[in-house]
C-alpha cells in the first residue's frame, strides 16, 4: 500500500541530532512525496494515548523546521522506562486510530527491538534509525548522537586536565556507555586521557597505581586524567561500596598510595545534551532522507546504517540479534591508544616498553 500518512517517533534516552532527523524526514516526505507527516509524542506513549503533532506544511512550515537542524533534544519528547509490550494491544490500536500507513522509529538497540516486535505484531511498514551516545547498535559504524558525545567528553577531559595540572591531582571522569566502552575510548583518546578503563578490558589496581607512579617519577607528570566507562568492572581489590565507580576508584587509589590526590567528576547527562556537531547533523540528515526513500520503495523491517562512508539499509532482525556491540580489545583504535602509552588495563603498552606497568 502506498504511503500517504507517515508517523515518526523518538524513543529511549535523548541525544543530539534527533531534531535534525525529524527535519530531514519532514522536508523529504512532505516536500518531495506530498505525504502527511505526524510526530508521535513521547514514543509509544503517543500511540497509546493517541497524541500526535502535525508536521505537515500548513501546520509546521519550512521556516519552523530549519532551526531543528542545529538544536539538541527532541521536539517530540521521548521515554526510556516502562513495560511497553504490556500495552501492546492498546498501542497497536492507537496506530490504527491515528490512520498511519508507515512509521519511522529513531532509537537505540532496546527501543528498536521493542518497535520491531510491535511492527511485526501490527504488520506496520516500519523503518528504524539508530541513535545512541553509546554507539552500541549492531551493523552500523556510527549512531546519531555519538560524535557529539565524543566531543563533549573530550572537552570535559581537557578541562579536567588543566585543573589537574594546577593542583598535581588525578582527575577521574565517569563516562556513560552502559556495558560498552566506545564513548570512553574515543572520548578518552580525543581528550588526552592518560588512563581509559573499559568494561571490555580488565585491569589490576596495582598496575594502575604503578603506572601513575611512573608518570610522576619517570616523566615528571604529577597529574593524570582517567576516563572510566560506567560499565567498567572493578577488580576484587577495589571495594564495591557505596558511591559511583569513580568514587570507588578514588578510594582505592588513595588507599593504595596515600601520596596521590584523586578526585572524581561524573559527567552524567551533559553527555546527552547540547546541539549536534556538524558530523551528527550530516549523519542525521542522510539517514532521515534514506529512511523516507526506503518507505517509498515499499521496504519494511529495516534499519538505516552507516557503513563504508555511506548510508545503507540492513535487516532490523539482524540488528536486534547482534546488539549491543562492544569494544574489540584488539581493534586498531585500542592498539593506537595502547601504543600512545595510555593505560588500558591488561592491554596497556607503553612507548618506553617495560619501564612502566607490565602487561598480562
Amino acid at each position: 500500500m502506498a504511503v500517504r500518512k507517515l508517523g515518526v517517533l523518538t524513543s529511549g534516552g535523548d541525544c543530539p541530532g534527533l531534531n535534525a532527523v525529524i527535519r530531514a524526514i519532514a522536508r523529504h516526505a512532505v516536500g518531495n512525496y506530498g505525504w502527511e507527516l505526524w510526530g508521535i509524542a513521547y514514543a509509544t506513549q503517543g500511540l497509546l494515548k493517541r497524541q500526535a503533532i502535525a508536521l505537515s506544511p500548513h501546520h509546521f512550515d519550512r521556516q519552523s523546521l530549519d532551526p531543528l537542524l542545529c538544536s539538541g533534544g527532541t521536539i517530540l519528547g521521548s521515554i526510556n522506562r516502562g513495560d511497553t509490550l504490556a500495552h501492546q494491544a492498546e498501542i497497536l490500536a492507537g496506530y490504527q486510530e491515528l490512520g498511519l500507513d508507515a512509521l519511522i522509529g529513531i532509537g537505540g538497540d532496546g527501543s528498536l527491538a521493542i518497535l520491531r516486535q510491535l511492527a511485526e505484531a501490527g504488520r506496520w511498514q516500519f523503518i528504524g534509525i539508530p541513535k545512541t551516545i553509546d554507539n552500541d547498535v549492531a551493523l552500523t559504524e556510527r549512531a546519531i548522537g555519538f560524535d557529539t558525545a565524543i566531543h563533549t567528553v573530550a572537552e570535559a577531559l581537557l578541562s579536567l586536565g588543566s585543573t589537574a595540572a594546577s593542583h598535581d591531582r588525578i582527575m577521574i571522569a565517569e563516562v556513560m556507555g552502559r556495558q560498552s566502552g566506545h564513548l570512553a575510548l574515543q572520548g578518552g583518546i580525543a581528550g588526552g586521557a592518560d588512563v581509559i578503563l573499559l568494561p571490555e578490558i580488565p585491569y589490576r589496581l596495582l598496575e594502575l597505581c604503578h603506572y601513575l607512579q611512573q608518570l610522576r617519577d619517570r616523566w615528571q607528570r604529577r597529574y593524570a586524567v582517567i576516563a572510566i566507562a560506567e560499565g567498567t568492572h572493578h577488580p576484587p581489590e577495589v571495594t564495591q561500596g557505596p558511591g559511583s565507580l569513580g568514587e570507588q576508584l578514588v578510594q582505592a587509589i588513595t588507599a593504595q598510595d596515600p601520596t596521590l590526590d584523586a578526585r572524581v567528576t561524573v559527567l552524567g547527562h551533559v553527555q546527552r545534551g547540547g546541539n549536534p556537531v556538524a558530523s551528527d547533523r550530516l549523519l542525521a540528515t542522510q539517514m532521515g532522507y534514506a529512511a523516507v526513500e526506503r518507505l517509498a520503495a515499499g521496504a519494511s523491517g529495516e534499519m538505516m546504517a552507516w557503513q563504508g562512508g555511506r548510508v545503507v539499509s540492513v535487516p532490523l532482525e539482524a540488528v536486534c540479534l547482534q546488539s549491543p556491540t562492544l569494544v574489540d580489545p584488539h581493534s586498531p583504535l585500542v592498539d593506537t591508544a595502547a601504543g600512545l602509552g595510555i593505560f588500558l588495563g591488561d592491554r596497556s603498552l607503553t612507548p618506553w616498553r617495560g619501564s612502566a606497568c607490565p602487561t598480562h
